[in-house]
């Protein structure tokens, strides 16, 4: 895909994933509503909207770690309906969580080195990762990708929380996925860990289409192509950030006073 003056990858205008008319029933509560968007590869798609809104409801759907209640998802233009997140992560869709997953007792490496060898297949699960190369130099290249390369002998426990929160990144990079979800990535930072947070997230989506779930509204008007609005589980509005920042709907049920 070739970049644009930016060095970001331009969008090829081709939807990577859409959703039509995905809804989330929880008991008698409906979470997520009847919404259709569509992510286009090689964008940074963000996904906003009051606490309660169903962000992560619609997210964990996306990944496959909940079953749609009604609608469709598809991946690449094929029905993902109903996957697992495994199967989910295996077709290319990885995710970073708001709690990190790392092994803080682990160092940097041999995080990002156990996620790899878990992707390459069972047999190589259970040998030794350093006795493979295609599993060093895939580990090599996430820690160069993800800035980590330089401390990968340290634990993760002596890295600070943004490095912790990249190193997550890391681990869902693993599987070269085509498209990353990342889920309140700059949660409980400083404003200096938010800035070296932001920076990565700028950097990454060169190489990989993203869709970013975040609540510091800056943040998310200065990094995406497009912003999606949810807003008691239904779809508000869907655009760009200054599309979105220019809606008078959105201004008054969540923008008002917060950009």
């Amino acid at each position: 895909m070739p970049d644009d003056a930016t060095g970001k990858p331009q969008s090829t205008g081709h939807p990577l994933l859409r959703l039509e008319r995905v809804s989330k029933n929880f008991g008698g509560l409906r979470a997520v509503n009847d919404v259709s968007l569509t992510v286009n590869a090689g964008t940074l798609h963000a996904i906003i909207g009051p606490n309660g809104a169903g962000k992560t409801t619609l997210f964990n759907m996306i990944a496959g770690h909940f079953p749609v209640t009604t609608g469709r998802i598809f991946f690449r233009e094929q029905d993902v309906t109903g996957l697992p997140q495994h199967r989910m992560a295996h077709l290319g869709i990885g995710r970073s969580y708001q709690i990190t997953t790392v092994f803080l007792k682990l160092s940097v490496l041999e995080n990002i080195r156990i996620a790899v060898q878990a992707m390459v297949g069972d047999l190589y699960f259970w040998r030794r990762a350093d006795s493979f190369p295609e599993v060093n130099r895939r580990t090599d290249q996430v820690l160069e990708i993800i800035g980590l390369a330089d401390k990968r002998h340290l634990l993760a426990a002596q890295i600070g929380h943004a490095e912790q929160r990249q190193l997550d990144v890391g681990i869902a990079l693993a599987a070269n996925p085509q498209l990353l979800l990342l889920d309140e990535p700059t949660a409980g930072m400083s404003p200096i860990e938010t800035d070296q947070l932001v920076r990565f997230v700028q950097d990454l989506s060169k190489q990989v289409t993203i869709i970013l779930v975040e609540h510091k509204i800056k943040v998310v008007m200065s990094i995406s192509d497009r912003v999606s609005v949810l807003n008691f589980g239904s779809l508000l509005a869907d655009g760009t950030p200054e599309e979105i920042q220019r809606d008078p709907r959105v201004q008054a049920a969540y923008l008002e006073g917060t950009v």
